[in-house]
């Protein structure tokens, strides 16, 4: 039976009432010609000076109301209205040397909403929205730069190529930055080496995680044809209840968006990653994940199909536990972790702009890679505008429509999410 849930916008009516007012809003919403306004303002942060030889202050502000709603799950449906806040200094350079240090803070203006982990959890009979109100030292490094290499340490922001095994989870309000000790270099024309070791991981939860995770990339670069990249991450983890993460994975990917015609552009990626057990874990696994995508731009509006797939055995399964994976395999976040069975996702994407705001739509059918099991589909929708170089406007929605037969209690919830957002940034 379903559980009724008062005072929920999941109703399809109201979810496109509301979707047809953003995108209204975004359209019909001009930003003037030149925002005059704004140069005083960038100036301050300069400390007064068009060049910041003095060093820049950065300001971010970002407020979002987020609706979480899964049926039958036994709690009432989650509203959350937070506002995020960052605030920064970065010194200016001085013989290849430069600092950076960031604090961040969320406030939960409504707190309907269920944490599932930390010092702040929220309301427990609520579904889940993982923005805790917290403040942190966010980040924190010090920086030389030396023959076109970069040397990196302290507490930082770290997104390694598409952000799949390594990103800051920027959607969250609470980013993930990590205590690492990084190296980039371009010394070669074309060839980017990273060679990195994060020791431990502040997420987006507010919870420091303790690992040891030496990572190494290199990509090299034809123009618009192809970036062909190659990769290695090695993760220990020691903490209680998490040595089945120790794990170590190998891949290569070769993408590009070259130019067919004027009027025509090429889109296409594919991707191979190995994983299996390393150093502590107790387990024994050999996994594999793939992804394909085609796709094209033409007359401003671009298509694109994939397939991903994360391998599993129905014991262990390829995971991503420090990657963006928000960005994959839909925005309802069912598949954050990988279950047992694995996960195959065929997507379609269709995205446009139109008067300066960029409409998108995204498809996706998810089956398990073994013992084929049908989990559902998902809808995801997104509307978000631009407002000069500093302020940005964002509605977003997520259906994940479940296959209620696979007996997986995890997916066989419909789930509901609806985002609004705004952006100032300085």
């Amino acid at each position: 039976m379903y559980l009724h849930k008062k005072n929920s916008l999941t109703s399809t009516g109201l979810i496109k009432s509301v979707l047809a007012s953003a995108i209204l809003a975004c359209i019909s919403t001009q930003p003037a010609l030149a925002y005059e306004f704004d140069k005083p303002i960038e100036k301050a942060f300069k400390l007064g000076q068009d060049d910041a030889k003095y060093g820049k202050i950065n300001l971010d502000m970002r407020y979002r109301y987020e609706l979480a709603d899964v049926e039958n799950s036994g709690k009432e449906t989650a509203h959350a209205n937070t506002i995020r806040f960052r605030l920064g200094y970065l010194t200016p350079e001085f013989h290849g040397l430069q600092a950076f240090a960031e604090y961040e803070g969320n406030l939960a203006m409504q707190r309907d909403y269920r944490v599932p982990a930390g010092d702040w959890l929220g309301d427990p009979n609520r579904d889940v929205v993982a923005d805790p109100q917290q403040s942190e030292f966010n980040q924190g490094w010090l920086k030389y730069k030396i023959f076109n290499t970069e040397f990196k340490g302290g507490r930082q922001r770290i997104i390694v190529d598409d952000s799949r095994f390594i990103g800051n989870v920027g959607w969250r309000q609470m980013e993930q930055t990590y205590d690492s000790a990084l190296i980039t270099s371009n010394f070669f024309d074309n060839l980017t080496l990273q060679a990195g070791y994060i020791g431990q991981v502040k997420n987006v939860l507010s919870i420091d995680d303790t690992v040891k995770l030496p990572f190494a990339n290199a990509s090299y670069t034809i123009k618009d044809f192809a970036k062909i990249t190659a990769y290695g991450y090695w993760l220990t983890d020691y903490d209680t209840g998490q040595t089945g993460r120790s794990a170590q994975t190998y891949g290569f990917s070769v993408s590009g968006s070259p130019k067919i015609t004027k009027l025509v552009k090429l889109h296409y990626h594919g991707e191979y990653s190995y994983q299996g057990a390393y150093k502590n874990n107790p387990n024994s696994f050999n996994l594999n994940r793939y992804n394909l995508m085609l796709g094209a731009t033409a007359f401003n509006i671009t298509a694109k199909a994939a397939i991903e797939e994360l391998g599993g055995n129905g014991t262990n399964s390829f995971q991503t536990p420090f990657g963006t994976n928000h960005k994959f395999q839909g925005w309802a976040d069912l598949f954050l972790a990988t279950p047992v069975d694995g996960v195959r996702d065929v997507n379609a994407t269709l995205s446009t702009k139109l008067l300066g705001t960029k409409l998108a739509f995204v498809y996706h059918n998810f089956k398990s890679s073994t013992n084929s099991i049908d989990y559902g589909n998902e809808y995801d929708f997104l509307i978000t505008k631009k407002f000069g170089k500093h302020y940005s406007l964002l509605a977003k929605y997520a259906y994940y429509d479940a296959n209620e037969t696979n007996g997986l209690a995890k997916f066989n919830k419909d789930v509901n999410k609806f985002w609004l957002q705004g952006n100032v940034s300085f």
